[in-house]
C-alpha cells in the first residue's frame, strides 16, 4: 500500500512535467489524424479534461496524506492550482511559433476543472456520489 501512496503522490509531478513538454512541441508530433477538422476538434477538446485529470490527481495526491485532513478549503486550493498550471501553460505555449496561447483555451481548461471539482466537492462534502465517495475515503 505504501508504493500505492507515494504513486498518487508522485504522478501530479510527472502529470505536469509531460504537459510542460508536450505543449513545447508542434501539435501534431504525436499523432495527426488524416482529416485536420477532426484532428483539431479532438485536441481542442482535450483542453476540457487535460487540467481536469491534474487537479484530479491533485486531490488524489492530498487524500493520500492522513495527518491532514482534505478540507473544502484545501479541495479550493487544488482547483486554483490546477487552473494556474493551465494559465502558466498558455503562456509557455505563446512562445513557441508552432503553438498557440489563447484566452479560450483557459477557459476550456478551467472549465473542465470546475466540472470535476463539482463532482469530488458533491462525493466528499455534500453527501452525493456515493460510489465515488466510497473510493474517494478508500484513498484516505
Amino acid at each position: 500500500m505504501k508504493v500505492f501512496t507515494w504513486l498518487l503522490r508522485f504522478l501530479p509531478i510527472v502529470y505536469m512535467a509531460a504537459i510542460w513538454t508536450m505543449s513545447s512541441l508542434p501539435s501534431n508530433h504525436f499523432v495527426e489524424l488524416p482529416d485536420s477538422q477532426i484532428d483539431r476538434f479532438i485536441k481542442e477538446s482535450l483542453h476540457l479534461v487535460e487540467f481536469a485529470i491534474l487537479y484530479v490527481l491533485l486531490v488524489l495526491a492530498s487524500l493520500t496524506f492522513r495527518g491532514r485532513s482534505f478540507t473544502p478549503s484545501w479541495n479550493i486550493l487544488c482547483a486554483v492550482f490546477a487552473g494556474l498550471y493551465g494559465l502558466t501553460d498558455e503562456i509557455h505555449q505563446s512562445f513557441y511559433p508552432y503553438r498557440s496561447a489563447s484566452l479560450f483555451d483557459l477557459v476550456k481548461d478551467v472549465t473542465g476543472i470546475l466540472v470535476c471539482f463539482y463532482i469530488i466537492r458533491g462525493a466528499l462534502f455534500k453527501g452525493k456520489f456515493a460510489r465515488l465517495r466510497r473510493v474517494l475515503q478508500l484513498i484516505k
